[in-house]
């Protein structure tokens, strides 16, 4: 077998060189279109946005004179009188808005067999909270302990005492108990 090359020229494939370079061309033609495209946009995007942000704060600039013009015009007084019957009404909402049905449901599942309830007097607190007090009729201590305890580990009750405790002639001790009642998930 002969290795030597007779012909004059080598033989190079150049058609193959030719096609991989025209191919690497187009990419780089198409890369260049592709960033010239998406530069145009982006450089009209920011103008639009630019504007839009001067207006914004031209717009804000005005508002806060129109504001300021409002604030100066408002009597301090009548702003008092009107925040005050703001707060009468909230409070009212607040009180029309107490649930008996959630209280006593909760009752119902923190009540020992051996205790009774004998009324419930909610009443409203200055920082809108509930203070309920609560009757109670119960044979022994430690079945009254074990209701002031059970509602103590609710969510719902807070600094739940007896405030007052005494024995009938039956027997029977009746105790007034006294705790927060937080509504609605106030802790």
């Amino acid at each position: 077998m002969l290795r030597t090359n007779l012909s004059t020229r080598p033989f190079y494939n150049v058609r193959a060189v030719r096609v991989a370079i025209g191919a690497l061309g187009f990419l780089i033609l198409g890369a260049t279109i592709f960033n010239v495209v998406s530069i145009a946009r982006l450089t009209l995007s920011q103008r639009t946005l630019g504007a839009h942000a001067v207006e914004s704060e031209g717009e804000a600039a005005r508002l806060r004179i129109e504001a300021a013009a409002i604030r100066s015009k408002i009597n301090p007084k009548e702003l008092d009188v009107v925040a005050a019957a703001a707060r009468e009404a909230n409070s009212i909402i607040d009180r029309r808005a107490f649930s008996w049905t959630a209280l006593f449901a909760q009752f119902e599942s923190t009540l020992p067999a051996d205790v009774r309830i004998t009324s419930v007097t909610p009443r409203q607190e200055g920082d809108g909270s509930f203070v309920v007090s609560i009757g109670v009729e119960a044979r022994r201590v430690e079945d009254l302990d074990a209701f002031l305890e059970a509602l103590e580990t609710k969510s719902t009750f807070r600094n739940v005492l007896a405030r007052q405790e005494e024995t009938n002639a039956q027997g029977i001790i009746e105790a007034f108990v006294e705790g927060t009642y937080l509504t609605g998930g106030r802790q």
